[in-house]
């Protein structure tokens, strides 16, 4: 937890704690990738026999399951899941998850939760993997197999390495199962890149991401929207905004929010779209800016097509990545934007009001 020290920082233009840990992404990628990269054949080894995937997590862990739920069934065709942990901590109910892998994301791997709920799924059949950044944890120790990511100690409250290389080391768990499944061709020439792509999303201009802040400083209300593999990114979003910010904000599917929500979009909410750099999502993200601009809320975009950002009132570009791989970086213009907010609000943002680094459930 910051001091008085770390929060007087915050406001007087000295770098945050949060805009240092955003800055070593780049370096924090490239570490996991390199270290769990060679861990393919046994993730491939564990799954052998196993036809579905279940994730195990909470908090900024759960939306960086979601987006490997997407990949999973889109690169590995793996029917994939996010697990209730209530079914397990609080009904104890019997399942039969003997044809099941399981990958249970925490940063910290000492949330009580997550460590039950993995002895839950074992109990059930399942094989198990655990995905954390403290390799001497509780979840890693009960793991068959346990995914270190080397995102270094985070001494900011909000998520942003360490979620990030959550997000590529289930990437590459992902992979592994896909290659286990006999698909062709593995995301190699694509890992290689990432790094890069983290430090090119970094160069957005300062300009540009202080525009964005500014606008989110001049609302209460504030919709993100998103689709597909990118949902997950566009929930992190949404979720950065909520704890480091203090704005309440809603992240809905953009399918979702068509069926209703829609009607509660006006001049006094601002709307943000989160969007992978290709796919089927792309075309309606940019029809509901529209849409949305119509309603006289203001857009901010990130990621996208040329179309997408143009039917934007403000946007950033997301990274020069494919849709699968979008998610590892795609989220930094918003972690830029986050930071920036929190200092104009005159908040902290390397210790938000009410909030702890392991955040512990029933």
């Amino acid at each position: 937890m910051a001091d008085n020290t770390d929060a007087e920082a915050s406001m007087n233009g000295t770098p945050t704690m949060m805009a240092a840990e955003v800055a070593e992404q780049p370096v924090a990628l490239e570490a996991t990738l390199e270290a769990l990269l060679p861990l393919r054949s046994k993730i491939g080894q564990l799954a052998a026999g196993r036809k579905r995937l279940l994730l195990v997590a909470r908090g900024s862990s759960d939306n960086a399951a979601i987006y490997g739920r997407y990949l999973a069934e889109l690169h590995a065709g793996i029917p994939a899941s996010l697990a209730a942990p209530s079914v397990a901590t609080l009904y104890d109910a019997r399942v039969d998850l003997s044809d099941t892998l399981a990958i249970c994301v925490s940063q910290s791997g000492s949330t009580a939760e997550i460590v039950d709920t993995m002895a839950w799924t074992k109990r059930g059949g399942a094989a198990t993997v655990a995905i954390t950044n403290v390799e001497d944890s509780p979840l890693a120790a009960a793991a068959d197999l346990s995914l270190i990511t080397q995102a270094g100690s985070e001494r900011a409250v909000p998520a942003t390495k360490s979620y990030t290389t959550q997000v590529a080391a289930l990437a590459v768990a992902v992979d592994a199962l896909a290659a286990q499944a006999g698909k062709k061709g593995t995301l190699d020439d694509e890992f290689a890149r990432v790094g890069d792509q983290a430090r090119a999303m970094l160069e957005t201009p300062a300009e540009t991401l202080d525009a964005m802040a500014g606008a989110l400083a001049e609302v209460d209300e504030v919709l993100t929207s998103g689709r597909g593999i990118a949902f997950g990114t566009t929930l992190e979003t949404a979720l950065k905004l909520e704890e480091t910010c203090l704005r309440p904000v809603r992240g809905l599917s953009y399918a979702d929010l068509k069926h209703g929500p829609i009607a509660i979009v006006d001049h006094e909410l601002l709307t943000v779209l989160v969007a992978g750099p290709e796919g089927p999502t792309v075309a309606g993200l940019t029809e509901l800016a529209g849409t949305v601009r119509e309603k006289h809320s203001l857009v901010l975009g990130v990621g996208g097509d040329e179309d997408f950002r143009a039917a934007c009132d403000l946007a950033v570009p997301g990274p020069d990545a494919s849709e699968y791989l979008a998610p590892l970086t795609l989220i930094i213009p918003p972690q830029l934007i986050v930071e920036r907010l929190a200092r104009k609000l005159g908040l902290n943002p390397d210790a938000p009001r009410g909030l702890k680094k392991v955040t512990q459930t029933d």
